[in-house]
């Protein structure tokens, strides 16, 4: 019996201590309670929500930020100046000019230890001069290596040694939803870092570009950001932005577009190695069918385009092609838009023979026409 009292009096005094340490322990690391203690059970049959765990995107930012770069343009600008109006009494005069220098700035993106940097076509359109500014306080000229006006992006070349090198990742996986990071010289304040989610992807037709197939972002762009750098989470490109949706109201929107990384790396790859970007076409061009169109031709809506001008020494007018043909199929598939054809077109290699579908006033055909390398718009 002695010895039965002695060991629940041990029992006892040992679990009071237990309970003590513990509560020393939980009060001093409260984290220790775990993830369970900050999310409350789910209703039995609710599928399980996932845990929100607020974290900081420093490391990322610090990974990629060093290689966006800061971009200075200048260009001469000649304009006519308005003649007084004591000469206009007097009969006509030469008119007279004036010499200006028009300056603008942007961002762009150090892709390579080379000194290859991504940045927007429009950024550096018609600049004479080109300076570039790093994250560290360094400051070079910049020439062009190549542009492409038909995805608004341009290759710079940059002459210096140990350059921070961005790390680029991949912009098909992305998903609507994930966290993004805008990076770039808004206003010319100097490197800024906004937050914010995909919110689409694939948009098109919105009449920036050509070849259009932009990932939509709430992370605030402004003037100064084109050119910049899209990153995920972990600080790896995903894109390079390019425009922000600004309508009557000159207030930021919320609605940004950037270039994804996949489009920038094959466009970039291009003008290294060629100087452009090789892409095919057949010489004419296409506009979308509208509705009221659609019903006065017998189609559905979305059934094809109208050819709205031809180069007469396309391939395409000398197959027969002519101004206000439908096009209804391009290599046995039917043709959706304008940007379905015209992107479908630009990804053949010119010389390559294609099936083109369509119908010339009620006749259809069908002709087997040689792809030519698209004519690139000029530069402005």
């Amino acid at each position: 019996m002695q010895n039965a009292r002695v060991l629940v009096s041990f029992l006892i005094r040992a679990a009071v201590v237990g309970l003590a340490a513990a509560f020393l322990v939980v009060w001093w690391k409260p984290s220790l309670l775990g993830k369970a203690a900050a999310s409350p059970p789910s209703a039995p049959g609710a599928p399980s929500r996932p845990v929100a765990v607020m974290q900081s995107f420093a490391d990322g930012v610090a990974r990629a930020a060093p290689a966006v770069v800061n971009i200075y343009t200048a260009r001469v600008v000649t304009e006519r100046t308005q003649a007084p109006a004591i000469n206009q009494l007097f009969g006509d005069f030469w008119p007279s000019y004036r010499r200006r220098i028009e300056r603008s700035l942007g961002s762009g993106v150090i892709v390579d230890g080379a000194g290859t940097i991504v940045t927007n076509q429009h950024v550096i359109a018609g600049a004479e001069s080109i300076r570039v500014q790093l994250a560290d306080g360094r400051i070079s000229d910049a020439t062009i290596v190549g542009q492409d006006p038909d995805t608004d992006l341009a290759v710079l070349h940059l002459g210096m040694n140990k350059l921070p090198v961005m790390p680029m990742g991949r912009s098909d996986t992305l998903r609507v939803g994930d966290i993004v990071l805008a990076i770039g010289n808004p206003y010319g304040v100097g490197q800024t870092v906004t937050q914010g989610i995909v919110s689409a992807t694939g948009r098109g037709q919105l009449g920036l570009a050509t070849f259009e197939n932009f990932i939509q972002t709430d992370a605030a762009i402004n003037l100064g950001n084109s050119g910049g750098a899209l990153i995920d989470a972990n600080g790896d490109l995903v894109g390079i932005n390019t425009a922000v949706l600004n309508r009557a109201s000159g207030g930021a929107e919320g609605i940004g577009f950037a270039i994804p990384v996949n489009l920038v790396r094959g466009v970039m790859e291009q003008i290294l190695k060629v100087g452009r970007v090789v892409r095919g076409w057949l010489g004419f061009v296409p506009e979308d069918v509208s509705d009221e169109q659609a019903a006065q031709l017998g189609i559905a809506a979305g059934g094809g385009v109208t050819v709205v001008n031809i180069y007469l020494d396309s391939s395409a007018y000398r197959a027969g092609v002519r101004p206000g043909d439908l096009i209804t199929g391009l290599g046995g598939k039917p043709v959706l838009n304008s940007q379905d054809l015209v992107s479908r077109l630009a990804a053949l290699r010119p010389g390559a023979f294609v099936d083109l579908e369509g119908r010339h006033v009620r006749e259809p055909y069908k002709l087997k026409i040689e792809v030519q390398e698209r004519h690139q718009m000029p530069a402005q």
